[in-house]
């Protein structure tokens, strides 16, 4: 039935124990608990214990895909078990309606020592489908998961990308009601990861999918709706995907900023961003331009020189480089105190954070006087999250 809700959880949470000794007593005493029908203190944290989670509340219905963020051991994984039997929430309820089909761990769910034919039998069965409904399925599974004569080979022999390529082809061939996918497409290929986004689109109609993933633009994506975590609390919930994205950036201090190389012939003091008119900056809005400003000290021995500046994301992937090599060939050293400006217009950079590496080189371009690391950190600001790190406004013309 269309829009009906299939995921409910209310007030989930769930909590761990730092000592190994105190989690295996404290085991006891909650099973303990539960065989008497005493309620115990699950609501308390013990000695040694943190939440994982705590209060998490949220309603997934047929057709939705709820994009989970966070940083690392924000309690998404722990979520995610929780919803999928592996863990039991010490406090709150989950219901959960239909058939379940997950990928939440490399390999999880597989015998290694089984062949990928065995395993998809009894991984299927453990989704409750009939062997009838597997053997079905079975030519397309193989067929999506790319295995080809490797089907009567133990998993244990399998590459990772084999293992995700197996995983999400049972998981997602077998048209469960709710599917869980945690971060493990990214180490795919680009082609097979391609093929699953495209299989997450046909199922969306028919099935609540929540997705945790680190790449902002693949949550921006396909995902209806999204979830920010912080330290196992939700710190934004809802259908604003950019808002979600941007609460997420707001958790993480600028890194640290580290020289590559200094010459004594070069000292690069600062640099300063610009943006609509207003300097030294560290916000701009997705429309807004982009003005780099360099200050540096030049001694006399060098006649002439070039400055170039990396802009980078959030992954450390290079997303624009400039230089004055391309438009002076080389700057002239006119004495000390010298201010470059690298006015690049328009970034058109989707919504998140970036960094700027700079350098200093010689007159061609080749040899390095100076150079930075991570030098200045900025934040882009955007009422939507586009699916690629540059957003083209274009002309576009009705005929």
């Amino acid at each position: 039935m269309k829009n009906e809700i299939l995921i409910k959880a209310e007030r989930v949470s769930k909590k761990f124990c730092r000592s190994l000794k105190r989690s295996l007593w404290y085991g006891v005493q909650d099973v303990s608990n539960d065989l008497f029908l005493h309620k115990g203190d699950r609501d308390q944290l013990r000695k040694n214990e943190f939440w994982a989670l705590k209060d998490v509340s949220f309603e997934l219905r047929r057709g939705q895909c709820l994009g989970l963020i966070g940083p690392n051991g924000a309690g998404k994984s722990s979520l995610l078990k929780i919803l999928n039997g592996l863990f039991k929430p010490d406090c709150g309820r989950i219901s959960m309606r239909g058939k379940v089909g997950a990928l939440i761990e490399l390999g999880a769910g597989f015998n290694p020592i089984l062949t990928a034919r065995e395993n998809i039998f009894v991984n299927g069965s453990v989704l409750g489908f009939s062997k009838a409904e597997i053997d079905r399925k079975f030519d397309e599974i193989v067929d999506f998961a790319e295995i080809g004569d490797d089907i009567n080979t133990p998993v244990q022999n399998f590459s990772s990308g084999m293992r995700v390529r197996l995983g999400f082809a049972v998981a997602a061939q077998m048209e469960p009601d709710i599917l869980l996918i945690d971060e493990v497409l990214a180490v795919g290929d680009m082609g097979f990861v391609s093929k699953c986004f495209n299989r997450i689109r046909e199922l969306m109609p028919s099935t609540a999918i929540i997705f945790v993933s680190h790449a902002m633009p693949n949550v921006g994506r396909i995902c209806s709706q999204i979830m920010t975590l912080n330290v196992g609390e939700v710190i934004y919930q809802g259908g604003n995907t950019s808002k979600g994205i941007e609460k997420l950036y707001s958790l993480f201090s600028e890194p640290r900023t580290f020289e590559i190389y200094s010459s004594p012939e070069v000292s690069l003091k600062k640099v300063e961003i610009e943006s609509d008119g207003k300097m030294n900056v560290n916000e701009i809005s997705q429309n807004g331009t982009f003005q780099l400003h360099f200050y540096l000290d030049v001694l006399p021995s060098i006649s002439d020189f070039n400055a170039n500046l990396l802009i980078l994301d959030q992954n450390q992937n290079p997303l624009i480089f400039s230089s004055s090599h391309y438009s002076v060939k080389s700057l002239i050293n006119d004495g000390e105190n010298i201010h470059i400006t690298a006015d690049l217009g328009v970034l058109n950079l989707t919504s998140g954070i970036y960094y700027i590496d700079v350098s200093i080189n010689d007159n061609r371009n080749i040899s390095v006087y100076a150079q930075v690391k991570s030098i200045k950190q900025f934040q882009v600001l955007s009422k939507y999250t586009g699916y690629a790190p540059i957003q083209l406004p274009g002309n576009w013309i009705k005929e």
